[in-house]
C-alpha cells in the first residue's frame, strides 16, 4: 500500500551502503558532492542518487552537483533543509564571487536586504532559483575579477568581494546594488570603515571611467571634497555619463565630473 502524502514528506531510512557512503562524504567535509565522489564505491551513481533524493537525504543543486542534508535538518531532510544562501550560490559557477548588494549586506555596509543573491562571474548565466534561493549572475570581464577575499560560512569557504571592491562594483553596476541612492548612502554612512586609497586604486583598475565620475561626485556630495579632489588629478574621459544608468538622461550636468545627475537630490541626501 502506498504511503500517504503526509508521510511521504519525511526522510526515509538508509541502507547499510547508503549510510556508509554518506558518512564517508560527511567525514571528508563534503556538504556538496558530485557523482565522481561515488566512484570508489563501485555503484551505479545515477540509481544511487535517485534513491537518496527520494528518501530525502540529498538535494539536486545543478548538473552533477548534490547537497547532503545533515542529520540536524530534521525528519524532512533535504525537502526542508535550508543551506546558507551565500554558500549555495558560491557552488553554482566558477570562477565567481559573491558581490554587489549581497556583499554590501554581508559586510554590514547596508541593512537593506537584497532580493536575491548576486554572484559575479565571467560565465554568462541566466537568473535562476535554486532550492528556493533566487540567484542573479552578473557577467564581468575577466580583468574585473579582483579585489576578493574568502569568508567561512557554515564550514565552507565562500569567495566574496572585499568592502572597497564591493562599492566599486556597485558603482559599475548600480542596478545590482539597489540603485545609486543606496550606494550613495553607503559612501555617506560608512566613511570610517572604507579604505579610500584602496577604493581609488580599484576604481582606476576596473577600467570604467564612469565609475570614477560617480565615485568623485558622490564623495563630493557627502562633504568629502578633499578625497574627491584626488580623483580629479587624472583626466576624466570625455563625454557625459549618467549617474544612474537605468534612469532617463534628464537632470542637471555636473560639469566638474562630466556627469548627468538624473537622480533627485533628496534621494542622494538620504
Amino acid at each position: 500500500m502506498n504511503s500517504s502524502p503526509s508521510r511521504n514528506k519525511y526522510r526515509k531510512g538508509l541502507s547499510g551502503l547508503e549510510s556508509r557512503v554518506l558518512s564517508d562524504l560527511a567525514f571528508r567535509g563534503k556538504t556538496f558532492f558530485t557523482p565522481a565522489d561515488l566512484k570508489p564505491y563501485g555503484l551505479d551513481a545515477r540509481r544511487f542518487l535517485y534513491r537518496l533524493e527520494r528518501k530525502g537525504w540529498v538535494a539536486w543543486v545543478k548538473r552533477n552537483l548534490y547537497l547532503i542534508a545533515p542529520l540536524d535538518a530534521g525528519s524532512e531532510g533535504a525537502r526542508a533543509y535550508a543551506v546558507h544562501s551565500l554558500v549555495l550560490a558560491s557552488h553554482l559557477v566558477s570562477p565567481s564571487y559573491i558581490g554587489f548588494w549581497s556583499a554590501l549586506n554581508y559586510h554590514g555596509l547596508t541593512e537593506a536586504t537584497p532580493p536575491a543573491v548576486f554572484v559575479a562571474t565571467t560565465v554568462p548565466r541566466s537568473r535562476r532559483t535554486v532550492l528556493d534561493v533566487p540567484i542573479v549572475f552578473v557577467t564581468l570581464r575577466p580583468w574585473k575579477m579582483f579585489g576578493t577575499t574568502s569568508v567561512r560560512i557554515e564550514g565552507e569557504e565562500v569567495p566574496i568581494s572585499d568592502p572597497e571592491k564591493t562599492v566599486v562594483d556597485c558603482l559599475d553596476h548600480p542596478e545590482h546594488a539597489g540603485g545609486i541612492p543606496l550606494v550613495a548612502a553607503v559612501l555617506r554612512e560608512a566613511r570610517g570603515s572604507l579604505d579610500l586609497p584602496r577604493m581609488l586604486r580599484y576604481a582606476r583598475r576596473i577600467g570604467n571611467s564612469t565609475v570614477l565620475k560617480r565615485l568623485g561626485f558622490l564623495l563630493e556630495a557627502s562633504g568629502r571634497e578633499a578625497e574627491a579632489a584626488r580623483l580629479r588629478k587624472g583626466p576624466l574621459r570625455e563625454g557625459y555619463s549618467k549617474l544612474d544608468p537605468k534612469l532617463p538622461a534628464t537632470g542637471r550636468i555636473a560639469e566638474r565630473w562630466k556627469l548627468r545627475i538624473n537622480v533627485p537630490p533628496e534621494l542622494l541626501e538620504g
